[in-house]
């Protein structure tokens, strides 16, 4: 199956893709339990946190948009004015834990240059069916043929086996009041694969 690099243009479908696959993720309804609040957050934290993998051709998409992979590549993070100005609805009880987490995410990322996959996610419709894996193997073989180091947070303990069967370790655990916890994963880098086509 053909995996491409998902252009700036093309963000609405990606978008409606991960929104669709992390319906009943345990951390993100963690934060908005309601319908219409995940619906009208969820996709802008999305862009807030990915939008420079647009920019830096590191947003993969299969055929039709059935699955979609958010990485951010070495030297490019998320831009943290983005998300501070969706000014989204919370108690200072919400944003005192949402800062707890964030700050235990950050002790985390490795200190060294790396493959941030922010998000990976496919159409429940399609779910099952290998589009995962080979989003995952897509950006893989780049990031092999680069010597590069991959990281990721799971956010539901099910998807642990999944990653790791790609050659990712879990490197602990981010447990932070009753969040559900998130499972920070690291793939040493490797040599040996090689670029896959734009």
């Amino acid at each position: 199956m053909d995996v491409r690099i998902a252009q700036p243009a093309e963000q609405a479908a990606v978008l409606d893709t991960l929104t669709l696959a992390f319906a009943t993720d345990p951390v993100t309804r963690y934060w908005w339990p309601g319908a219409s609040d995940y619906l009208r957050w969820w996709p802008q934290v999305l862009l807030a946190q990915g939008e420079r993998g647009f920019e830096a051709g590191s947003v993969h998409v299969t055929p039709d948009y059935e699955g979609a992979a958010m990485w951010l590549p070495p030297g490019v993070t998320a831009d943290p004015a983005r998300m501070a100005a969706l000014d989204m609805p919370g108690t200072a009880d919400d944003e005192r834990i949402a800062g707890k987490l964030r700050e235990a995410m950050e002790q985390h990322h490795p200190a060294t240059p790396h493959w941030y996959l922010w998000t990976l996610g496919v159409d429940p419709r399609r779910q099952g069916r290998g589009l995962g894996s080979v989003l995952l193997r897509h950006a893989l073989a780049r990031i092999d043929a680069d010597g590069a180091e991959a990281y990721l947070e799971a956010s539901n303990p099910a998807l642990v086996p999944f990653y790791e069967r790609h050659g990712f370790e879990v490197a602990g655990l981010i447990e932070v009041e009753d969040v559900p916890r998130l499972t920070p994963m690291r793939r040493r880098a490797r040599a040996g694969g090689s670029p896959p086509a734009s």
